[in-house]
């Protein structure tokens, strides 16, 4: 749609266009909001319009968000892998940010729409932790309340500026076009680079389930670190013998463990992401063996029948 087109369609039933972009953009719609927010607090015709505005977002969002929460807390774990698959970094795991969320709590929620990809795995992970759906829905409706109310106070106070970049835009909507797709290139580029130098860290050597296995039947067993997220590991339960680690605690979970016994790495991530950057981690701190497991906690319950390993500790 032109810019001047989505002027045009803002002037005639702007509560209408700003509801339906803000759900299909929460829902996960790879669709902007924020610049349709912006036009639309340009265009409003005053106060009253730039409240009905933005109570009209803020329900948009909070439909898209509570939608997120049932389905986490009616499907769990599966949600949030299925997120982390769908990302094209598959480094950047959800079990991170299920930590970094628990750790925060539902505060985290109020700024969420600011960050790029929290935004999106924070509902479901509440939904799955059972956290409790009145303080979500507060949490999540004062934090559309400040996302939305940016972008359309933006738009009020330089209603002006926004306007004259709409004619500019539509003057040089060709020239326009070619930045964006040059911009967006660039950062497809960019996410493409991250992925191939995953693909250069998986070099790393792994472990195989049978391996760890007979290591852990060995005189010098080593100490295993479970790196699954707290919604896994509340609905399968924890794995005997292991210690639960965040990505952003792993210092704490291996504490006073001699550098030079072996570590194990394992996760529930795509690819082995998770246990592969936390091993790279360790080695670099000086951890002279350090492996992930391969295939992760599926290939653990595979090998094992779902039967405890020996104590790793």
């Amino acid at each position: 749609m032109e810019l001047a087109q989505l002027s045009h369609t803002l002037r005639q039933d702007a509560l209408s266009v700003v509801f339906v972009n803000v759900l299909l953009q929460q829902m996960g719609v790879p669709v902007p909001a924020v610049p349709t927010l912006l036009l639309a607090g340009s265009l409003a015709a005053g106060p009253d319009g730039l409240g009905k505005l933005l109570a009209v977002a803020v329900l948009a969002s909070v439909v898209a968000d509570w939608a997120w929460y049932g389905a986490g807390k009616l499907f769990g774990y599966r949600v949030l892998a299925g997120l982390c698959k769908l990302s094209i970094n598959p480094a950047s795991c959800v079990s991170q940010t299920e930590a970094r969320f628990i750790r925060w709590g539902l505060s985290s929620l109020v700024v969420a729409k600011f960050i790029p990809g929290f935004s999106t795995v924070a509902p479901p992970i509440a939904g799955a932790l059972r956290m409790n759906l009145g303080g979500f829905l507060l949490a999540a409706a004062a934090g559309a309340a400040l996302w939305a109310g940016a972008a359309l106070g933006a738009g009020w106070v330089l209603k002006e500026a926004v306007q004259a970049a709409i004619v500019a835009l539509d003057e040089h909507m060709g020239r326009a076009l070619v930045v964006l797709g040059l911009l967006a290139g660039a950062w497809l580029g960019w996410k493409l680079w991250q992925k191939y130098r995953f693909r250069q860290q998986c070099a790393i050597a792994h472990i195989t389930p049978t391996e760890l296995l007979a290591a852990l039947e060995s005189a010098e067993r080593p100490l295993v670190l479970d790196l699954r997220g707290a919604t896994m590991v509340a609905a399968t339960g924890p794995i005997p013998g292991t210690r639960l680690a965040e990505h952003d605690r792993l210092h704490e979970a291996v504490g006073d463990w001699p550098k030079n016994r072996p570590i194990v790495t394992l996760c529930a991530c795509p690819e082995d992401a998770g246990a592969i950057q936390a091993a790279r981690h360790l080695l670099e701190a000086g951890y002279l063996s350090v492996r992930p497991l391969q295939g992760g906690y599926e290939a653990w319950l595979a090998a094992t029948s779902q039967t405890a390993p020996a104590d790793a500790q």
